[in-house]
């Protein structure tokens, strides 16, 4: 912003020189009199002048003479060190607090639990439905949101019940699957050896909508209670078995598995969270487009400010004129940087030209809309940084000097503490996370890099909108600055 006073600078050139020059003879002097200095001869004037012009000697830290001084640094260092201290305090503390109830705010996780087996005598339905009813009843420990949720909701299809965890109706559920212990007793009764545990239940998830929270938290908590579902039912199995007598054992021998374990999950990751590559596309890499949309401003301001800057052989541009050509430029240069930024990620393989999967299946490596999935990649980025970056104009231009680094470590910790966790997971206050830039960057990269539920039409319109504000914004934001700068070249002269 230091380029908005060349009009002042150039009028006070002469003065810098002339006091440059006097600075320097005054060092080459100091106490030597009439010394040769730099091949010249210079000699003290006579009278009571020489003792006004020469200057006074440096002093200690504690000189009385410095007194005022010491008072004003030592005021203005301590209200420096209270400014930026309530700042930390504040600011920092968003970035704390955003998992501060995360063990109270589990059950905003939801899980479906969805019991097939409606057939009379059933037992795996029935106990697994009862072991996570009462951990909600229980209420005694941190626990995920169980919903036991009817068969009928999906029309008895278990292919429904994916779908729905497909479009993030929850973020996993646990199916009991139709017949579960008829199959499991004509195992055991008829030795069937080639009875499979893993068919009784299953459990779905999409890993990749988030994955540090299946991996801290959902499938934690779903692989204990899987080990506490098969024990407690395996032990209840291997009781009714033995007293039955007449289940002949040599039937026992055929198909240990049907006894022991008896029971288990298959675990379906519609959406695998792979490659691991990907990890900064959608988490820490963005926190650079934030950075170099900020400091592209200090780096165009001042080539836009020689279009008003005098005395280079041509006319001041019309104000309004540099601010169109200034929000033009800008978006240019984002377009152009985005792409760079793009690239990255294509140049590290991640995949962005593989078909769409079906929804409902297990599918590696899916892209959004194919081959054109990186185009649109690149346009997610590109209005991404114009609504990260106009707003950093925006502040710049009206804050100033050193607050724009402040507000740099705002824009930066607000984006990414509601963005790189689940706001789920978070207090009610952080719901304002979801209309922040970031969010909407992060859920539709995943998006296109993973091939998830879309939200793109709200992850757009979000995006669109800051940039829609903040355009309003820019040219008000130009008049302040000019009225700053002006305000202080007057206080200058």
């Amino acid at each position: 912003m230091q380029f908005l006073f060349n009009n002042h600078k150039i009028g006070t050139d002469d003065q810098e020189r002339e006091h440059s020059s006097s600075s320097i003879r005054t060092l080459a002097n100091g106490s030597n009199g009439g010394e040769i200095v730099n091949g010249e001869n210079h000699e003290k004037a006579d009278g009571g002048e020489s003792g006004q012009d020469a200057p006074k000697e440096p002093v200690g830290f504690w000189h009385p003479s410095l007194s005022k001084t010491r008072l004003k640094v030592f005021g203005a260092w301590l209200r420096t060190v209270l400014i930026l201290s309530t700042f930390i305090l504040a600011i920092l503390s968003l970035y704390w607090a955003v998992l501060f109830n995360v063990e109270q705010n589990l059950n905003s996780l939801i899980v479906f639990v969805v019991n097939f087996e409606t057939e009379p005598g059933a037992l795996v339905g029935p106990l697994i439905t009862k072991m996570t009813e009462e951990q909600i009843e229980l209420n005694s420990m941190p626990h995920l949101g169980y919903i036991t949720m009817p068969p009928s909701a999906y029309n008895y299809d278990p292919i429904a019940v994916r779908q729905a965890i497909y479009d993030e109706q929850a973020w996993a559920a646990i199916i009991i699957n139709a017949n579960a212990t008829a199959l499991l007793r004509q195992a055991v009764e008829q030795g069937n050896s080639s009875f499979d545990p893993l068919g009784t239940c299953q459990i779905i998830y999409t890993s990749a909508r988030d994955q540090d929270s299946y991996y801290d938290y959902i499938i934690p908590e779903l692989t204990a209670l899987q080990t506490e579902a098969t024990s407690m039912f395996g032990e209840m199995w291997v009781k009714q078995v033995m007293a039955n007598d007449s289940i002949p054992r040599t039937n026992l021998a055929k198909a240990p598995q049907a006894l022991n374990p008896g029971i288990g999950f298959s675990m379906y990751d519609l959406r695998p969270f792979y490659p691991y590559v990907a990890v900064p596309a959608v988490t820490i890499g963005l926190i650079y487009l934030i950075i170099i949309a900020f400091f592209s401003f200090t780096f165009f301001l001042p080539i836009h400010m020689q279009f008003i800057t005098p005395g280079e052989g041509h006319p001041v541009m019309k104000f309004w004129q540099l601010i169109l050509w200034r929000w033009l430029s800008t978006l240019a240069a984002y377009l152009l940087m985005s792409l760079a930024y793009s690239f990255i990620s294509l140049a590290f393989q991640i995949p962005f030209s593989n078909p769409p999967g079906i929804e409902t299946e297990v599918v590696n490596n899916a892209n959004t809309f194919g081959k054109a999935t990186f185009v649109v990649y690149w346009m997610v980025n590109f209005i991404g940084m114009g609504a990260l970056g106009l707003a950093c104009e925006n502040v710049a231009m009206v804050i100033g000097q050193p607050w724009t680094a402040m507000w740099l470590i705002f824009w930066v910790i607000t984006n990414v503490s509601t963005s790189f966790y689940a706001i789920e997971l978070s207090p009610h206050f952080y719901y304002w996370g979801y209309a922040w830039p970031l969010h909407s960057i992060v859920e539709a990269s995943r998006t296109l890099i993973f091939n998830l539920h879309s939200h793109l039409g709200l992850d757009f319109g979000i995006l669109i909108s800051w940039v829609a504000v903040n355009s309003v914004l820019f040219p008000i934001c130009c008049y302040i600055m000019r009225w700053k700068s002006q305000k202080a070249k007057q206080k200058g002269q």
